[in-house]
């Protein structure tokens, strides 16, 4: 069944609980196969059947308390004569994936979209509309997905941050009167004779209960609804756990009467400070989930808001939004480039560090490619726009990187098997606190037990359990962005920490892909230089790919050959400035009867190192000797030395020969080799390494590697290569670099090893905790934990949780630390066409 991904916001959560709720309201859905959400980032991903409704999700997530943030978007749209035609446009409208309604007014030629905050964009949505034959322009300037998520965290924190200067403001005299008597007795003796103990209790109820229907409302209109939904979240037990503080607290103010005597205290500040700790947790919380988008921000900030127009003998500056695959841009010296395209005239060098990690700006021509984000140094260009809006090779990469960081690792399954039971535990846990308490506990009993209860209430909420794959999987994974590491699937972050063997390609992953001039010796009376122009004016008109390497080995101003025949299997004659050059294989020249004497040594050296010997005769004498080969990459003896380092075998897959490959092995130190491989067999190599060794990672970039990067335990793609290789792998490295491989394995191993920090810390916070706060060391000695001690214990661990995760942002690459993105190479990712 053909299957679309819709990616939404979502408002209401909170914990793990919420997290669970909100998956379970989008899965039980007809049509959905498998709906993920991140509590990190607010975001839920949903796999499903093409008729599926948006508004469906919209539904489902209302009911179960988590609505689904909405955006809209005004267009002005042409062409409209009819009813006829307002149909055909929200037809196509509401095609858009994320499209929750689209009503178009014929008077006023006009459509209002709502959609999915997050799914599409009005730039989609434009493109759908002109599309079907009306062409639409947006009515306002659009603020896109990442400008919107950053505006909702800015409103939130700023309203936290009000909230929480509320409630401190309320809270500060209750605090000062009720801990300050209890602590200073001078405190007690003022308080007494300037306020009077009645005075003081209704004092502190006024303002406890602006705290409670003010800043703290928000927990009882969450969680209150949940808890009569029988799906109790955090919300539902601050809720409760201020409730029985502030109304025990009424009662021993009121109606004392009604309390077993010497029972009756007042809690107020208990209440109080419960909601500032538990705000200011929230507010901390948001700063530190802002932190944790960086990557994104940062990627999404490389595209400019317009380019320049030619049209005619005009420049027009346009929003790149309007810019169409086909219209010709300007580019001026120092902008940065909008959308990918083709150059079409001019001459500049191009700094493409930001996406390749190149550092040396890269020199471009006519028919040159050009990459959006990518920043044109002091050269005027004009370029054909090829790929516009999520086509580009940037949008495709912020696509992944959000994708991944959104996944849920297998290790997520145990937390989401224990929030499911989790809460309610709590609320039981909490219940038997009381009833212990009232039962065993020491006179007066009934204070006792409704201090321990409410401690054990607050303590226990999951937050930290939520918070803790998520936010080290958003971190880690943008992180690998900055530093050219694409996990397209997010499980490969913790298949990838599991490795013994990394499977290598060898053409285009250890060489360059091309061949090269390798060795070039002249024999007794000629030269290195005079030798190879001549080689290169005999080889010019070939189109074979050695000629061609050979062709730019000897540079410009060639002079020109004639009379160049070439000789089947055996090389190639040609005559050049009067002298006649013979080029090729050993057998040639002894069909030649041409002796090359102690050359033949040096061939024969270069032929054992995997290299492919030539001769060159001039006149019927021995010139020189060379050879050529596909050159292996500057980087590649580094990596691999770094991943032996590490503990892992390094093997070599490749279809040369075997001598070739086992010489190329020697060189580099590889541990194994399967030479002479088909696509087909390299996937019974793949499994023969994998029986040896265990888990495997296979590094690729050609079409002829999809079947063994698809096999792998973790396929690892070239970003150079082809559609076909990327699209097969879990992980692309954005240049053809690959120490990049050292740079994923690190941000697997460092981002697990974060996450079991973050488990540990949170379940161990409440297994040690939640028994602590119920009281179990007052028998023998120990403190009551106080609920405000609770409230703040509570928010610190979810803040600890979030500090450790965005240490990952600390993590170096094993390349030049001086690019924005370490990952060098001259290629950078390009769309798929």
């Amino acid at each position: 069944m053909e299957q679309r991904q819709i990616t939404l916001q979502i408002t209401g959560l909170n914990c793990a609980g919420c997290v669970g709720r909100a998956e379970k309201a989008l899965s039980t859905l007809p049509g959905v196969t498998e709906a993920s959400v991140n509590l990190a980032t607010s975001k839920g991903q949903v796999h499903a059947a093409l008729d599926l409704e948006p508004a469906d999700l919209v539904s489902a997530l209302e009911q179960a308390g988590y609505p689904a943030a909405l955006s809209q978007v005004s267009l002005d749209i042409e062409g409209l004569s009819c009813a006829s035609c307002v149909g055909r446009a929200e037809v196509a409208l509401r095609a858009v994936p994320g499209v929750v309604s689209a009503d178009v007014n014929l008077a006023t030629e006009r459509a209002e979209i709502r959609y999915l905050t997050g799914a599409t964009r009005a730039a989609d949505l434009r493109a759908a509309s002109t599309g079907a034959g009306y062409p639409a322009s947006l009515r306002a300037a659009e603020v896109d997905a990442a400008e919107q998520a950053q505006q909702r965290r800015g409103q939130e924190i700023t309203a936290l941050t009000r909230q929480v200067a509320i409630a401190a403001v309320l809270t500060l005299p209750v605090f000062v009167i009720e801990m300050g008597s209890h602590m200073v007795p001078t405190m007690h003796h003022w308080v007494m004779a300037n306020i009077g103990l009645n005075n003081s209790y209704l004092l502190q109820f006024v303002l406890a209960t602006l705290v409670l229907v003010g800043p703290g409302r928000q927990f009882y209109s969450k969680g209150v609804p949940a808890l009569l939904r029988g799906a109790p979240d955090m919300n539902a037990l601050v809720a409760l756990g201020t409730v029985a503080a502030y109304g025990f607290s009424v009662i021993s103010t009121f109606v004392p009467q009604l309390l077993p005597h010497g029972s009756a205290n007042v809690y107020f500040e208990a209440a109080c400070v419960i909601v500032v700790l538990i705000l200011t947790g929230r507010l901390l919380e948001a700063r530190a989930k802002g932190r944790t988008g960086a990557a994104i921000r940062k990627l999404v900030s490389l595209q400019p808001k317009t380019a320049e127009l030619v049209s005619g003998d005009t420049v027009i500056e346009t929003p790149v939004e309007e810019i169409a695959p086909g219209d010709l841009i300007r580019l001026r010296p120092g902008a940065r480039i909008a959308v990918d395209g083709e150059v079409t005239s001019g001459s500049s060098f191009v700094d493409e560090s930001m996406l390749s990690g190149e550092a040396i700006p890269v020199e471009k021509g006519k028919f040159a490619w050009l990459s959006a984000g990518t920043v044109n140094g002091s050269g005027v260009l004009e370029f054909r726009a090829t790929h516009v809006g999520r086509e580009t090779g940037l949008a495709q990469i912020i696509q992944m990187v959000e994708q991944a960081q959104g996944a849920k690792l297998p290790v997520q399954g145990l937390v989401d098997r224990i929030t499911l039971w989790f809460v309610p535990a709590v609320l039981l846990a909490a219940a038997l606190t009381v009833l212990v308490w009232l039962v065993l506990g020491p006179a007066p009993a009934l204070p006792l037990a409704l201090v321990a209860g409410v401690s054990v209430l607050i303590i226990a909420c999951p937050c930290a359990m939520g918070l803790a794959t998520p936010t080290s999987i958003m971190v880690g994974i943008g992180r690998a962005a900055q530093m050219g590491v694409l996990f397209r699937k997010g499980d490969a972050l913790q298949k990838l920490q599991s490795v013994h063997v990394v499977a290598l390609d060898k053409t285009g992953t250890l060489t360059e892909g091309h061949p090269a001039l390798t060795n070039l010796e002249p024999a007794p009376g000629f030269t290195r230089d005079g030798v190879l122009r001549l080689i290169g004016a005999a080889e010019a008109q070939s189109e074979h790919p050695i000629a061609k390497a050979l062709v730019q080995a000897a540079g410009k101003g060639l002079p020109k050959a004639d009379s160049v025949e070439a000789i089947p299997g055996y090389g190639l004659q040609a005559q050049v400035e009067g002298q006649n050059i013979l080029i090729g294989a050993a057998r040639l020249m002894q069909r030649e009867g041409i002796d090359f004497g102690p050359l033949t040594e040096s061939a024969a050296l270069w032929a054992a190192a995997g290299e492919t010997p030539f001769y060159v005769a001039i006149d019927g004498q021995a010139a020189a000797a060379l050879a050529v080969a596909d050159p292996i990459k500057e980087s590649t003896p580094e990596a691999i030395r770094a991943l032996q380092a590490q503990g892992l075998k390094v093997a070599m897959i490749t279809g040369d020969a075997a001598a070739t490959a086992q010489a190329i092995a020697a060189r580099l130190g590889i541990d194994a080799v399967r030479a002479e491989c088909l696509p087909g067999d390299k996937v019974a190599a793949l499994k023969d390494l994998q029986d040896s060794f265990g888990a495997l990672a296979f590094v690729g970039d050609g079409l002829n590697d999809a079947p063994a990067l698809a096999v792998a335990d973790v396929g690892i793609a070239i970003g150079t290569g082809t559609d076909v290789a990327i699209e097969a792998a879990d992980v692309v490295l954005v240049s053809g670099d690959l120490r990049g491989v050292q740079d994923a394995l690190t941000t697997s191993r460092a981002t697990m090893r974060n996450i079991r920090q973050n488990l540990g810390w949170a379940f161990g916070y409440n297994v040690l905790l939640v028994p602590v706060a119920a009281g179990v060391l007052y028998p023998f000695g120990g403190p009551l934990l106080s609920p405000v001690l609770a409230a703040g214990a509570m928010a610190l661990s979810s803040v600890f949780v979030l500090s450790n995760a965005l240490r990952l942002h600390r993590l170096k690459s094993s390349l030049d630390e001086g690019a924005e993105v370490s990952a060098s190479g001259t290629g950078s990712l390009r769309p798929a066409t």
